[in-house]
């Protein structure tokens, strides 16, 4: 079906002025890789994010898959996580035999709440993985005093939060870790792939450059000249010593060249975004409904732009949209308990009746930030019309 109005997954376009970054990086960076642009990438998210350290990647699944391992969790420990999130929140801790346990969502918020955490933790319980989904920040200071409490190490998703505020304080920012995605589909992208991982211990951090660059690192003694024995020296990265296996996450020179950029506007297309959110949402008052999450401050950068239909036509809904309006509505988050992967991996059973009902009536408009006034007119006109007609 050919869609009047599709579900995008590029968020936004770029100006002049971004393009002339990207341009001017690929005809003079020297390296493509591992070169200025990146120190500056990094420093700018430092800035903007007041973290202590921070690591361009090349996604935000890489920062996860190294954040398992920083956290030297080991196998059979238990790490809980919201059933409703994008999948790789969890698969880097399947793989390395981590016991998953699945949190349920708050109705109103729909992400992890202190007491959706509460219920889960047990005596094997090591880690939580707190994602903010939708671009909302979760109860970041309650769920820290309950892992403190627990001795549980916290591992913020903030893949879609980026420029998320929690009570004067960048989500992502809070716990042991921090991921952050850049994704073709995030409110700002470094060409379709990137990602930063915040990590809040001095030690643990002196340790990310090695894994991330294939455990490259200088010889520990003087060279007569420069070529032997070799460039560079290779070792394994080391925490109370324990080995980590490196790999190659690295994020180019051109994509951090664009990030550093990016980061100048990124305020500006989150109030823009929640702007818009707030008007469409405020439009559709007269039908209750159709249940929003509604913040008009920096705790939600609406990242995406969903509601839950309580009448059980859901799915009618979407069907009218595509078919007598040409405007693709997406259900988005299929609870990953239900996903045969993880049933094959052993992590089948889950008790989070919220997400699944939430996840059984959940709508996914086209929100991207490059939709115009006049398409977002004609969304918003358009779910009138068919809420009338279910």
């Amino acid at each position: 079906m050919k869609f009047l109005i599709p579900f995008s997954n590029r968020s936004h376009s770029f100006t002049e002025e971004e393009v002339a970054v990207v341009v001017e990086a690929m005809q003079s960076a020297d390296p493509l890789t591992q070169g200025k642009n990146l120190k500056v990438f990094e420093e700018g998210f430092r800035q903007y994010t007041n973290a202590r350290n921070v690591f361009a990647v090349c996604n935000a699944t890489a920062a996860l898959e190294m954040t398992v391992q920083l956290a030297r969790l080991q196998r059979g420990d238990e790490v809980i996580i919201p059933s409703h999130t994008f999948t790789s929140s969890a698969y880097p801790f399947a793989k390395r035999g981590i016991k998953i346990v699945w949190a349920d969502i708050d109705p109103k918020t729909r992400v992890l709440s202190p007491r959706t955490l509460i219920e889960q933790i047990s005596p094997k319980t090591k880690a939580v993985v707190v994602v903010h989904l939708y671009g909302y920040g979760a109860d970041m200071p309650e769920i820290l005093e309950i892992a403190k409490t627990h001795k549980l190490v916290v591992i913020e998703d903030a893949a879609q939060a980026l420029g998320v505020d929690i009570e004067e304080k960048k989500a992502g920012t809070f716990g042991d870790f921090g991921v952050f995605s850049f994704h073709s589909a995030k409110n700002i992208t470094t060409l379709g792939e990137g990602g930063m991982l915040v990590v809040k211990d001095e030690e643990i951090a002196g340790q990310v450059p090695m894994l991330r660059h294939n455990g490259h690192c200088s010889f520990p003694f003087e060279r007569e000249d420069y070529w032997i024995p070799a460039m560079g020296n290779l070792d394994f990265p080391q925490l109370e010593n324990e080995v980590l296996w490196p790999n190659n996450y690295c994020l180019g020179e051109v994509e951090c060249a664009l990030g550093a950029k990016l980061l100048d506007r990124i305020d500006v297309i989150n109030q823009e975004k929640r702007d818009r959110a707030i008007m469409f949402i405020d439009a559709l008052s007269d039908f209750p409904e159709l249940e929003f999450h509604q913040v008009a401050s920096s705790r939600h950068n609406y990242h995406l732009l969903v509601a839950k239909l309580n009448n059980g036509k859901r799915d009618e809904f979407i069907r009218k949209m595509a078919h007598d309006k040409k405007i693709q509505c997406v259900v988005q988050y299929y609870p990953l308990n239900r996903y045969p992967l993880y049933q094959k991996a052993g992590f089948g059973h889950a008790n989070c009746p919220q997400a699944d009902d939430f996840f059984d009536n959940m709508i996914s408009f086209p929100f991207h930030h490059r939709l115009t006034n006049d398409e977002l007119d004609y969304i918003l006109q358009s779910t009138k019309d068919v809420l009338k007609e279910l």
